[in-house]
């Protein structure tokens, strides 16, 4: 199976991408794209991967860097859809918190050959595209940053500077993405709940 295949559960990977034959041409791309780097990878070392001929991937993808915005548009959104469930939620700010960090990581971790590239191919993308990534992580920033505010307010967390602890806590959560290892000695779920009390520690939440 593909790196980028992996998955739990029933949930089955870039589902949304059809027909089959354009989601085999994407998942190649995320494993290329991560193990070679965006501009190492050719249209042709992506189709090779989908068992497919170059002039297939132009069925599908006008370009190599329309690849890389599907990619990008479906990983952002699922993030942000990860952390935005959490917020929404009921209960403290201590709670939600914990809830989006230990989902965001774990999300980082179980898909960290996805998440490489999503995080760390932007500049690789065109103006226009790269704007719209932009503004779905402000987004991820904003939903972030008003836990860690509504838990000031409440008195239940001692954060002087709130922007800078928030990008603080999204860095720490998308790394994840770069070190993690599936044969390593933590799951995605250990990790997960590490870094949700590293966070709660982090924003010196009231216990």
């Amino acid at each position: 199976m593909s790196t980028a295949e992996e998955t739990d559960g029933d949930d089955t990977p870039w589902a949304e991408v059809t027909p089959e034959a354009a989601r085999r041409l994407l998942v190649a791309a995320v494993d290329a794209f991560a193990e070679r780097g965006y501009h190492a990878t050719t249209t042709r070392d992506i189709a090779g991967r989908a068992g497919m001929s170059p002039a297939a991937l132009y069925i599908h993808y006008k370009t190599k860097e329309e690849l890389l915005h599907r990619i990008s548009r479906i990983g952002h959104d699922r993030a942000l859809s990860v952390l935005e469930a959490a917020a929404d939620s009921e209960g403290t700010a201590a709670e939600r918190l914990a809830d989006a960090v230990r989902s965001f990581v774990r999300w980082h971790a179980e898909r960290h050959t996805t998440a490489r590239v999503v995080q760390y191919e932007l500049d690789a993308l065109g103006e226009e595209h790269r704007t719209e990534i932009i503004e779905l992580r402000r987004r991820s920033d904003a939903v972030v940053r008003r836990i860690i505010g509504e838990g000031v307010e409440a008195g239940e967390f001692d954060v002087p500077d709130v922007p800078g602890t928030t990008l603080a806590v999204l860095s720490l959560c998308i790394d994840v993405a770069r070190w993690f290892n599936a044969q390593g000695s933590r799951t995605p779920d250990e990790v997960g709940e590490l870094y949700a009390d590293l966070v709660l520690r982090m924003v010196a939440a009231q216990r």
